[in-house]
C-alpha cells in the first residue's frame, strides 16, 4: 500500500482484530481528531491482552493494562497513609478512579552520532527529561527546539535511527541510601567495585536548586583539615567552598585526600568525585583511604577519562545529590571534585556536538553557570532545615601557573576563597606548596577556634617579612644581626609547615608547633633537625600533659598558663635535644 506524504498512518495494537463495529468508531474518531486523510491499520500485538495501543504519527492513545495501573498508582499518590483513616481513603479513591484513554507523545531517532540522539515528534518535553527508548537506553534532552530535541546519552551501544523515544516526566537521579557508604560507584549510582548492589531507600536528583539565603546559616564551625599551614592561615568552614588551584602535580589531591583522611571519628561523611581521571589513580586512592580507614564514611563517584562526556558531565551533580542526602539529614558533609577542569572540557565537548555557539576558548555561553548551579548547593543549613552542611573543595588545574584563564577565574568568583599550589615552591620541597600570598580563605577567623585564633598570631606577618627579606639579602652580602635573626625566624617557621602526605595533625598538635615556632625555639635548626624535634616533642608533651592536649582538643581554647606551659616544656627538651 502507498501512501502520499500528506497522509497520516494510525496503528491499532492489540492482541486480536478490531469488530466491525470497534473498527467504524475508530475511523470515525481518526477523521473528527486529524481530518480525511487518515489510514486505520491493524497490528498484532501480543502484549496487550484486553487493551489496545493506538499510534498516529507522534500521537498515543494508550488503553493497556500498565497504563491503567499508572493512572491508578496516581489517584492513589494523593492518599496521605500517615493518617488514621487512609483505608477509607483508598476505598474512596477506588470508587472514584475511572481509567481512562491517555493520549502520548511518541519521539522518533531521526539522527545519532557521537553520544548525542536527535528525536523529532516530541513537541511537550522539558528540558533535563528523561527519555526512554524502545532498547531500554536513556538520554538526557539538553536541547529544545521547535521542531526536535537533542539528548544526552548514557549507553547507545545498541541505538539506531527510527527507534522510537518515550517521555518519561522525570529528571535525572541517583539511587542513596546508608550502604552506599564505602562504595564505589559511577555517575549514575550503579557500584563498580565488585561488591554487588546496595539497597536505595531515596532517588536523589542530580540536579535541584540551591538553598536559599533564608535556609541558611552563617558559616562559624571549623573543618579540620589537619594540615597545618591551612588550618593556621587559611581555615575553612563547614559549609565553605574553597577552592584548590594550581598545575598538574603540584599535590592538589594529595590535600583534598588528607582532608578526608583527617575526618576520620568527626562524624563528617566524605563524597569524592573522580572526573575524568585514570582508573588507576583512582584506585591508588581508594587504597590510600581504606588504609586509614576513612572509606567507611567516603563515597567515590568515578568517571573514568574512558568513559564518554555524557557521563563525565554528570558526575559531580549526581556527587552532590549524594552529599545532600547526607546533609538533608542533618550531617556535615565533604565533597571533593576532582577536577572541575576535565567537567569544563567534557561539557564544552557536549555543547559543540549540540550545536551550541563556542564562545571564549571555545566554552559555551552557560560556562558559568555550569559551576555555579553546583558549588551553590553547598551550604551550612539553619536548624530549622536539620543544621546539616556540605563543604566543598573543587580542584581546577592550571596551565603554568596562569590564574587568570577563563575556568579558573570563573570557579575563583565562585567560591569563597583559594589554596593556591606553586610549581617552585613545590620542586622547592615545600610540601604543601601553598602561595601565602595568593591563598585566602573569606570566612577566615570565624572558622578557627579560640585556641588556634590565639596559637597562630603573627604567622603570616612573619612569613611575609621572611619573603621580603629573603628577596632583599641575595642582592646585599653584609647583613646586620637583626635581619639574620629574623631570616632565620622565618626560615624555620616556613620549615615547621612542612608536612608529609598522609600525616593530618590533631589541632592540639598544630596548636603546640605554631606557638612553639613563634617563640623562636627552633630558629636557626635546620628542616630535618626541625622535624624530628617536633616529633619527638610532641610525643612526650602529650606523655607529661594530656590535660593540656584534651582542653585544646576538646574545648578549642588555650589559656596563657597552658600557653606557657607548652613554651616550657620545649624549651627543656631542646635543651635536651641539642645535648
Amino acid at each position: 500500500m502507498t501512501t502520499s506524504s500528506s497522509q497520516k498512518i494510525a496503528k491499532l495494537y492489540s492482541s486480536a482484530p478490531p469488530s466491525k463495529r470497534q473498527e467504524k468508531d475508530f475511523i470515525a474518531f481518526l477523521k473528527n481528531r486529524y481530518g480525511e486523510d487518515v489510514v486505520f491499520t491493524w497490528v498484532e500485538c501480543g502484549d496487550f491482552d484486553g487493551g489496545f495501543r493506538l499510534e498516529v504519527n507522534g500521537d498515543v492513545y494508550d488503553w493497556t493494562t500498565e497504563s491503567k495501573l499508572k493512572q491508578l498508582e496516581n489517584a492513589l499518590s494523593s492518599v496521605d497513609f500517615a493518617d488514621s483513616n487512609y483505608i477509607s481513603l483508598v476505598k474512596q479513591t477506588f470508587e472514584e478512579w475511572h481509567p481512562r484513554v491517555i493520549k502520548e507523545e511518541v519521539g522518533e531517532v531521526s539522527s545519532l552520532g557521537d553520544g548525542i540522539a536527535t528525536v523529532t515528534g516530541l513537541a511537550h518535553v522539558r528540558y533535563g527529561e528523561i527519555l526512554c527508548f524502545s532498547g531500554g537506553e536513556k538520554g538526557l534532552v539538553l536541547n529544545a527546539d521547535e521542531n526536535e530535541v537533542k539528548c544526552i546519552l548514557f549507553d547507545d551501544e545498541s541505538l539506531s535511527v527510527g527507534d522510537k523515544a518515550y517521555k518519561t516526566e522525570r529528571t535525572a537521579g541517583v539511587p542513596v541510601s546508608d550502604e552506599i557508604l564505602g562504595r564505589v560507584v559511577d555517575s549514575l549510582g550503579t557500584p563498580i567495585d565488585g561488591k554487588g548492589d546496595f539497597r536505595a531507600d531515596e532517588v536523589m536528583q542530580i540536579e535541584s536548586p540551591a538553598p536559599t539565603i533564608i535556609e541558611r546559616s552563617p558559616v562559624s564551625e571549623p573543618l579540620k583539615t589537619g594540615i597545618l599551614s591551612i588550618d593556621a592561615m587559611f581555615p575553612i568552614g563547614k559549609g565553605q567552598r574553597e577552592l584548590i588551584i594550581g598545575d598538574r602535580q603540584t599535590g592538589k589531591t594529595s590535600i583534598a585526600v588528607d582532608t578526608i583522611i583527617n575526618q576520620k571519628d568527626k562524624d563528617v561523611i566524605c563524597v569524592y568525585v573522580a572526573i575524568g581521571q585514570k582508573a588507576s589513580s583512582v584506585k591508588r586512592t581508594v587504597t590510600i583511604l581504606e588504609a586509614n580507614g576513612a572509606m567507611d564514611y567516603t563515597v567515590v563517584v568515578f568517571s573514568s577519562a574512558s568513559e564518554t562526556a555524557s557521563l563525565q558531565y554528570i558526575a559531580p551533580y549526581s556527587g552532590c545529590a549524594i552529599g545532600e542526602y547526607f546533609m538533608n539529614k542533618g550531617k556535615d558533609v565533604l565533597i571533593v571534585y576532582d577536577d572541575l577542569s576535565k567537567h569544563a572540557v567534557a561539557y564544552r565537548a557536549l555543547s559543540l556536538l549540540l550545536g551550541r555557539s563556542p564562545g571564549r576558548e571555545a566554552y559555551p555561553g552557560d560556562i558559568f553557570y555550569l559551576h555555579s548551579r553546583l558549588l551553590e548547593r553547598s551550604a551550612h543549613l539553619s536548624e530549622k532545615k536539620g543544621g546539616g552542611s556540605m563543604t566543598a573543595l573543587p580542584i581546577v588545574e592550571t596551565q603554568a601557573g596562569d590564574v587568570s584563564a577563563y575556568i579558573p577565574t570563573n570557579i575563583i568568583s565562585i567560591t569563597d576563597g583559594q589554596l593556591f599550589l606553586e610549581t617552585d615552591l613545590f620542586y622547592a620541597g615545600q610540601r604543601p606548596a601553598i602561595n601565602v600570598g595568593l591563598s585566602v580563605s573569606r570566612v577566615g577567623g570565624n572558622a578557627q577556634t579560640k585556641a588556634m585564633k590565639k596559637a597562630v598570631g603573627t604567622l603570616r606577618l612573619e612569613l611575609a617579612q621572611y619573603r621580603e627579606m629573603k628577596t632583599f639579602a641575595q642582592f646585599s652580602g653584609d647583613l646586620d644581626d637583626s635581619v639574620k635573626e629574623q631570616i632565620a625566624t622565618g626560615k624555620a617557621l616556613n620549615d615547621m609547615l612542612v608536612q608529609p602526605v598522609g600525616k593530618p595533625y590533631k589541632e592540639w598538635e598544630e596548636v603546640a608547633l605554631l606557638v612553639v615556632s613563634l617563640a623562636g625555639i627552633t630558629a636557626g635548626c635546620g628542616k630535618d633537625a626541625i622535624r624530628k624535634f617536633f616529633k619527638g616533642f610532641l610525643k612526650r608533651f602529650e606523655t607529661e600533659r594530656p590535660d593540656v592536649c584534651r582542653r585544646i582538643e576538646n574545648q578549642g581554647v588555650l589559656s596563657d598558663d597552658d600557653k606557657s606551659a607548652i613554651v616550657k616544656r620545649a624549651e627543656e627538651y631542646f635543651a635536651t635535644f641539642e645535648a
